[in-house]
């Protein structure tokens, strides 16, 4: 699934359709009213999270790639497009294997653009608030909850975790005031490096945790397990990741070596 530096990128790459009109659109999406959008003058795309926003006039589509959708600026795939717009001036947009959801045309009514971490409007002190209220939550969840990092996906959350040196089980209301807020900063922090090695076509190359095997810190194998409420993969290291609060230690259980024969039968 596309995160959000991702989505920033598809919208860099469709700007020039800004201020072109829809000479055509179609698709098998359903809901959607493709003989309305034809002549429609484009007016802008945004993104929130992982949504990408097309604004006409009249009506606003949300695009969410889901798991496995695509796009093709100005070039096609064999398969069917869930919606397909074609300008004035021969150019296209494709989009595949997605949700399309029709919006009512004020995004900034739709949005609230303080949750998005790539946005200029993203405001760390509204994150912080919004985890506060939920403090049994774990982190490994919690960078997950698009209502509070929205553009955070599992790489995002598995290198921020790593990055800060917090356990994907620890709880939000056991961290420290210190580590929350740097949680809070590093999860936009990331998204931005994420942006700039995606550009680079190394995003790969900086991975630290995700999909690794071993501790580039600790040298030493990473844990793998599909961890929280979001049963997501989480790779992460018990040496260097500290958990809030600490597991709790277990009882060793003492084995009886003496011979069945001389043990006390328990009361009947």
């Amino acid at each position: 699934m596309p995160e959000g530096p991702s989505i920033v990128i598809l919208r860099e790459q469709a700007a020039g359709f800004v201020g072109k009109t829809i000479q055509r659109a179609h698709g098998n999406s359903k809901g959607i009213d493709f003989d309305a959008l034809a002549g429609q003058p484009l007016l802008d795309l945004r993104s929130w999270g992982k949504h990408f926003l097309i604004q006409t006039p009249e009506v606003a589509l949300r695009i969410h790639l889901m798991m496995f959708g695509s796009y093709r600026i100005n070039e096609r795939k064999d398969s069917p497009p869930r919606l397909s717009l074609e300008f004035d001036d021969s150019g296209e947009l494709n989009f595949y294997a997605c949700s399309v959801k029709r919006l009512e045309h004020d995004l900034d009514r739709e949005y609230d653009w303080r949750g998005d971490v790539m946005s200029a409007q993203w405001e760390p002190a509204w994150a912080l608030k919004k985890l506060r209220a939920e403090p049994d939550t774990l982190v490994c969840d919690a960078l997950l909850d698009q209502t509070i990092f929205a553009g955070v996906g599992n790489i995002i959350k598995n290198e921020v975790l790593f990055r800060i040196r917090l356990h994907p089980l620890s709880t939000v209301g056991a961290l420290p005031a210190a580590k929350l807020r740097q949680l809070v900063a590093q999860a936009r922090a990331y998204s931005f490096d994420f942006l700039k090695w995606k550009k680079a076509s190394v995003l790969k190359q900086h991975w630290l945790a995700h999909t690794r095997k071993i501790c580039p810190r600790c040298d030493i194998p990473f844990h793998k397990g599909h961890l929280g409420k979001t049963r997501r993969r989480s790779f992460f290291c018990t040496n260097c990741q500290k958990q809030y609060p600490a597991p709790a230690a277990l009882t060793p259980v003492r084995s009886d070596s003496r011979p069945r024969s001389q043990r006390t039968p328990p009361a009947s």
